[in-house]
C-alpha cells in the first residue's frame, strides 16, 4: 500500500501538480455482518431464533464469538490503512454495536457508532462505526424506507451522516440495506426499484445544495451494478465517460461476472457496493477515492472449503440453523481515500 501511495504522488508531479501534496490516507468500508444479535428475547422483535432456547441455540459463548471473529475481521480490514468508517447491516440494537467497540479490543481505537432503531419485522438495522479522530460527524438521521401503497410493512431505513474528514474534507455517508429477493425476484424487485429511486432523491438533494459535495452511499443492495435497481433506478454509472456533475460511480462494476462478494450456490455475486459522486473521482485539490478503485476483501480466514459447490466460499456463522462458527455470508468491501492539499 505504501508503493501503491508512492506512484499515485509521482504520477500527480509527472502532470504537473508538484504544489499538490498527498496529506493523510484513510479506508472507508462497508460489511454485512449478517445477523449480529444479543441473545436476549426483545418482545417487539422477531428475534426467538436467537436466544439460548431458540431454533439457533443462541448463546452468551457464541455471541462473543461472534463479536470477537468481527473484531478480528476489522483490525485486518484497517491493518494496511486506518480504518476510518465502517458502514454495518444486519445489526440488531446498540447493545450489540457498544460490545463490539467497547468489548473488544476495537475499543483501543475508540470507535464510536451510530445507529437508529427501524421497524424491520426481523429487527436488523443499518448501523456505522468509526474513529472520530479522523471523522468529525456534524449531523445523522434516518432516512425513512415506507414502500407504497403498503405503508404499514416497513423495511429497514437507509442511515446518513454528515461529517468532516481528516478535519478538513465534508463528507456525506448514506448507507444502505435494499430489501432482499425473498419471496421471488420478480415479486421484490419493485421494493428495491423503490429503495433506488429513494437513495436517488437523497443525493440529489445534496447535490442541488452544493453540486461539488463528497458523497459516498454504501451497502447490501441485494442486486448487481448492471441491475434495475441500481443502474436505473439510483441511476448509477460504471466508467467515468461524459461524467456529469450529478453522476455517481460504481466502483464494484468491474467484478461484475468475476468475482464476488457474496456467494449463492456455485454463484458469487456482487451486491455489496460502495459508490462515489463525481468530487471524489478525480479531486486534485481535495478528497479523492485511490486508483478510483474499491476492492473486496478476502483474507483466507474469511473463506472456508466449499465442499458441495466447489471452490471458496464466505466462513459464515450458521448453515441454516447448524452453527459453524465463522464471520458472515458476506465479505467486506472497502475504498481507501487521500486529502490531497495544495502547498502555498
Amino acid at each position: 500500500m505504501r508503493t501503491l501511495i508512492t506512484l499515485l504522488l509521482l504520477c500527480l508531479t509527472a502532470k504537473g501538480l508538484s504544489n499538490t501534496a498527498l496529506s493523510d490516507t484513510a479506508r472507508i468500508a462497508f460489511y454485512n455482518v449478517e445477523n449480529l444479535f444479543d441473545y436476549f428475547k426483545d418482545s417487539v422483535k422477531n428475534d426467538d431464533a436467537w436466544t439460548p432456547r431458540g431454533a439457533n441455540r443462541w448463546t452468551r459463548a457464541r455471541y462473543w464469538q461472534k463479536q470477537n471473529n468481527l473484531f478480528k475481521a476489522i483490525a485486518a480490514l484497517g491493518h494496511e490503512q486506518p480504518l476510518a468508517i465502517l458502514g454495518l447491516c444486519e445489526i440488531e440494537n446498540r447493545r450489540v454495536l457498544q460490545d463490539l467497540v467497547r468489548g473488544t479490543p476495537l475499543r483501543k481505537h475508540g470507535y464510536r457508532y451510530i445507529h437508529y432503531e427501524s421497524a424491520d419485522s426481523r429487527g436488523i438495522d443499518v448501523a456505522m462505526i468509526y474513529r472520530p479522530d479522523l471523522f468529525e460527524v456534524i449531523k445523522h438521521y434516518p432516512i425513512l424506507m415506507i414502500i407504497p401503497p403498503d405503508t404499514i410493512s416497513r423495511t429497514r431505513d437507509f442511515l446518513y451522516v454528515k461529517g468532516v474528514l481528516f478535519q478538513r474534507d465534508t463528507v456525506h455517508v448514506i448507507i444502505c440495506h435494499f430489501p432482499s429477493k425473498f419471496g421471488g425476484l420478480m415479486q421484490s424487485q419493485g421494493r428495491r426499484m423503490f429503495a433506488g429511486r429513494l437513495l436517488r432523491e437523497k443525493v440529489d438533494s445534496i447535490l442541488a445544495e452544493n453540486p461539488t459535495a463528497n458523497i459516498i452511499t454504501m451497502g447490501d443492495f441485494n442486486d448487481e451494478p448492471s441491475d434495475e435497481s441500481i443502474s436505473v433506478a439510483f441511476r448509477s454509472r460504471c466508467d467515468t465517460a461524459n461524467f456529469q456533475p450529478h453522476d455517481m460511480l460504481n466502483l464494484m462494476c468491474r467484478f461484475e461476472g468475476r468475482k464476488g462478494s457474496h456467494k449463492f450456490r456455485e454463484t458469487w455475486s456482487i451486491i455489496d457496493h460502495i459508490m462515489i459522486s463525481k468530487s471524489l473521482v478525480r479531486n486534485i485539490h481535495g478528497l479523492s477515492v485511490l486508483e478510483q478503485k474499491a476492492h473486496i476483501f478476502d483474507p483466507d480466514f474469511l473463506l472456508e472449503e466449499d465442499r458441495v459447490n466447489m471452490g471458496k466460499k464466505p466462513f459464515r456463522t450458521y448453515i441454516g440453523t447448524r452453527y459453524n462458527g465463522g464471520f458472515s455470508d458476506h465479505l467486506p468491501v472497502f475504498m481507501d481515500v487521500v486529502s490531497l492539499q495544495k502547498n502555498d
